[in-house]
């Protein structure tokens, strides 16, 4: 018996049931996890991931065999792998800045609840930067074939325009070439890694946390930053 990861559901109170539907698979794949089957890699990150704690807290005899840097908690097949209730908890606990660069506004568009915790986010004065492609820039031959089209990212505008309403929150449109699509909350980042000939929305997701001795989530922060500042504010 798993006990410690028991008691881990019980404190985040969720059941075999809940964690089969996050994590999209068999209630009794989790009851043999706590029972004390070790599971696959994939569902150790995105378990841990869900409960806030790193998979070595749960399964402590892997930290002999830890090979992952310890800024990655999770990695998610596609982004619509990521669990809602991940959304909401990376935005929910954010308290000075909240950013999001994509080509679309996902998970604006595709959770109200999202939206939801973004607008209350903004008006207890937390920042909320949203960067998303301009659908007026000229096509480049650089750019992938995948990447959303104009219609898409126009909706996405539409989504997001009324956050302004709520707080502090800038919405900008770059005209760059983005290689990831980056979603962050204070130092925690979702990285969308794109991947040529693949639609964003089904490209491998990372979730990161930044951690005093690793660089990787400082540098998609920087990229971030970077892109930020040659954008277009939105009027």
């Amino acid at each position: 018996m798993n006990e410690t990861l028991c008691r881990a559901l019980l404190q985040a109170r969720l059941t075999e049931e809940d964690v089969a539907t996050l994590l999209q698979v068999d209630p009794k794949t989790v009851r043999r996890w706590l029972e004390g089957r070790v599971p696959y890699l994939r569902h150790r990150w995105a378990l841990a991931a869900l409960l806030g704690l790193d998979e070595t807290d749960l399964w402590p005899h892997l930290r002999r065999t830890r090979s992952r840097p310890d800024e990655v908690q999770a990695i998610y097949p596609h982004l619509s792998a990521v669990p809602e209730d991940l959304w909401l908890c990376l935005f929910g606990l954010a308290e000075r800045e909240i950013g999001i660069l994509a080509d679309t506004a996902q998970p604006i568009d595709g959770y109200p609840r999202v939206r939801t915790v973004l607008a209350e986010k903004a008006a207890a004065g937390v920042q909320v930067r949203i960067c998303l492609s301009d659908p007026g820039a000229p096509s480049a031959p650089q750019r992938p074939t995948t990447q959303a089209n104009d219609a898409q990212v126009r909706e996405a505008l539409c989504n997001s325009l009324p956050l302004r309403e709520k707080g502090q929150v800038e919405i900008r449109l770059h005209r760059a070439i983005v290689y990831s699509a980056v979603y962050y909350a204070d130092d925690e980042l979702l990285v969308g890694q794109h991947v040529y000939g693949v639609p964003n929305a089904y490209v491998p997701v990372v979730h990161l946390r930044r951690a005093v001795a690793g660089d990787m989530a400082s540098t998609y922060l920087r990229s971030f930053a970077d892109v930020w500042v040659g954008a277009r504010s939105v009027d």
